[in-house]
């Protein structure tokens, strides 16, 4: 597997590329888009996430936190699907796509965070550099790096946001029986709809 900080920002424009390409080939064509090339270069398994904005207003968001699949793969699945299959939205229509920003994460693998008392993981977790996994026996919930950046929030916050994605009571990080996971990530966005592609992740994410 490729470390995220090996990934070049023109490695970053390619996968905003194609996971815009593969939405707008599915929407235009009913198709699923082919690209050996992209397969052969993306040919490693990775864990990835596809966001999608429009008006600065979240529009879908899927991706495998876990490496489970080949990255080329698991960046075209969760592109269509953030597009079609978040269930939280209406799917994107064609006449969309001018106006959404198209956001790709690339995961390291997560690591459970151990601690001896709750209140550890709140130095253990770092806001802006960390994203979070809370689970236990009935459910998960997951939360990305940027989120807790683009909301203002605190660890202990981000730990009671990420507990409710998980259909959780907020204070359900203290329970013995809830596990936690982190993660980081390298994160390549437009600027704007079919704009500049920049990364937007700075060394602490790495």
């Amino acid at each position: 597997m490729k470390k995220i900080e090996e990934f070049s920002d023109s490695d970053g424009v390619e996968l905003v590329k194609m996971a815009r390409k593969a939405v707008t080939e599915l929407l235009e064509n009913n198709s699923k888009i082919s690209d050996s090339l992209f397969e052969s270069k993306f040919d490693f398994n990775s864990g990835v996430f596809v966001t999608l904005n429009k008006q600065d207003s979240l529009r879908g968001c899927i991706g495998y936190p876990l490496p489970g699949k080949k990255l080329s793969e698991g960046l075209i699945d969760a592109a269509v699907s953030a597009a079609t299959h978040d269930t939280r939205f209406n799917p994107v229509t064609a006449d969309e796509l001018d106006e959404i920003v198209f956001e790709v994460t690339v995961l390291t693998p997560p690591v459970e965070i151990k601690v001896k008392q709750s209140s550890e993981y709140l130095k253990e977790i770092k806001v802006g550099r960390d994203g979070l996994i809370v689970e236990n026996a009935y459910t998960s919930g997951l939360l990305l790096p940027q989120v807790p950046t683009e909301y203002g929030w605190n660890t202990e916050e981000f730990l009671e946001y990420t507990c409710q994605k998980a259909g959780l009571e907020k204070k359900a990080w203290k329970d013995k029986d809830t596990k936690i996971s982190k993660f980081q990530g390298v994160i390549f966005k437009e600027e704007s709809p079919n704009g500049n592609i920049i990364r937007e992740s700075s060394d602490d994410f790495l």
